[in-house]
């Protein structure tokens, strides 16, 4: 199902690099369509998608190591609008005949760019000189026939080069990244001057587009959605619920460990101010007993992870008719799918082990889309701020951020101690500055004082991070 067909699509080929996520991003920013594809994609397959332009990603390998990523050459002579940056102007360099000198001196962190050629497009409106970020080790020495070099720093002659006749064009430095000064005004440049894409991917344009794709993929059938109170499963509910209306139910299966009042407000919200047809299961005891004297934090996300599909189900095989089943999938989730090396971390509560006999096609509204874009589709949606702001928060709840075993009891405390977090939080108005705040209750005691005495208690942890696009944070 594609929600973005009417989009110009800028293919990022993806060569290891941290970044990869993030400049898929920028692209988004600057209004249009981004996919993240593999470095050894073909030009065949390149051609099949029909892209507007091309962006080559840094990555981490020289472009001389054994097995390093190289892409498809013929690449380069699709006529396409290709910009290269950090690995990607090295490897453009390297298959268009130019010289990458074998170095032992690295450039890493900032550096002063001095524009060479006034009249190079891709550096319209950045001033003669600017700060960039870089991190490389090897660098183009001699640049390609056809090219002239654009731009250079104190250490790197060619910081930029270009073959404006070809549409090819590279930075050394890395414009995706905020350290560099002008980055995002070099994409834009790119992206609408030079490869002509119309600014239009847009929240709204969005929301049209994939009402209409929904609309012609389900047509009269019955979708079931499970709803969990987080942002992606919210959205999810109200775009199905403006596309499809009543033929939409939701499922709301409330485990008990949700933040303070979470439960009330998804209600309150999709029953009572969208009338969307809500089906809510009160299992806290259900869990409870599954989960008593389990410590273990990675047990505990499986065995909340299995109930809740097995009451899921238990309520969708009350329902007739329903061939569908609404799932809150999202970009980075198949990006992360879809990645040759990625390391398991943690398991994902998210993956859906379908009953015996029981079967469900799946709908996927966003999975086109990065997080941040998703809130904004929600406030676009009319979903009140306190669902399409709530902090991130994981399925299987309070749960993983209680050490030690569960009971009513440290829910309950553990469940004030965040409300009273975000409070605070709230009240110093850097709510929406901090991206994800939260206690955590140790299985540990700590002596304390209270009401002048000794007392002998759980202490509460709060950690708090920041991050714009939910790929990468640090601490707030």
């Amino acid at each position: 199902m594609a929600y973005h067909d009417s989009q110009p699509v800028v293919l990022v080929f993806d060569f290891g690099a941290q970044y990869a996520q993030l400049i898929a991003r920028r692209v988004r920013e600057a209004r249009v369509y981004s996919e993240i594809v593999p470095f050894d994609i073909t030009a065949e397959e390149v051609v099949r998608k029909s892209p507007a332009a091309i962006i080559l990603s840094g990555g981490p390998a020289s472009v001389y190591a054994e097995g390093a990523p190289h892409l498809d050459p013929a690449v380069l002579e699709l006529g396409i609008p290709i910009l290269g940056f950090c690995y990607g102007i090295q490897e453009m360099a390297l298959q268009l005949g130019g010289e990458i000198p074998r170095t032992d001196v690295g450039e890493y962190g900032f550096a002063e760019l001095t524009v060479t050629e006034p009249a190079c497009r891709l550096l319209d409106n950045v001033p003669e000189t600017s700060q960039v970020w870089m991190s490389h080790r090897d660098s183009v020495g001699t640049v390609p026939t056809g090219f002239v070099v654009t731009a250079k720093t104190g250490t790197t002659a060619v910081a930029a080069m270009e073959n404006a006749e070809k549409n090819l064009y590279a930075t050394q430095f890395h414009p995706e990244v905020a350290h560099t000064e002008y980055g995002q005004q070099i994409i834009r440049n790119f992206l609408h001057e030079i490869a002509d894409i119309p600014a239009n991917w847009t929240m709204l344009n969005i929301i049209e587009e994939t009402v209409d794709a929904v609309r012609a993929q389900v047509g009269t059938d019955r979708v079931i959605c499970g709803l969990s109170g987080g942002v992606d499963s919210s959205v999810v509910a109200a775009l199905l619920h403006r596309a499809i209306g009543d033929q939409l139910t939701c499922i709301f299966v409330d485990h008990g460990m949700l933040r303070l009042d979470e439960a009330e407000q998804v209600v309150h919200a999709f029953r009572d101010n969208f009338h969307v047809n809500l089906v809510h299961v009160e299992a806290e005891e259900r869990y409870l007993t599954l989960l008593a004297g389990v410590n273990d934090p990675e047990q505990k996300r499986r065995i909340i992870g299995e109930e809740f599909w097995k009451v899921f189900f238990e309520e969708a095989e009350k329902l007739e008719g329903v061939k569908w089943l609404a799932q809150g999938t999202l970009y980075p989730d198949v990006i992360e799918s879809g990645s040759k090396h990625a390391a398991k971390i943690k398991s994902h509560h998210n993956l859906i082990p379908f009953p015996e006999g029981v079967h469900f096609d799946l709908i996927e509204p966003l999975k086109a889309l990065f997080k941040d874009e998703v809130r904004a589709v929600g406030s676009e949606l009319g979903l009140p701020d306190e669902i399409v702001h709530r902090q991130p928060f994981p399925g299987p709840g309070l749960a993983v951020r209680i050490i030690g075993d569960i009971t009513h009891e440290k829910l309950e405390k553990l469940r004030r101690a965040d409300a009273i977090v975000r409070e605070e939080i709230g009240e110093w108005d850097v709510d929406r500055e901090v991206w994800q705040y939260f206690a955590v209750l140790p299985d540990i005691k700590s002596v304390g004082v209270m009401g002048d005495e000794r007392t002998y208690e759980n202490p509460i942890i709060i950690r708090a991070v920041a991050s714009a696009d939910a790929m990468t944070a640090d601490w707030a």
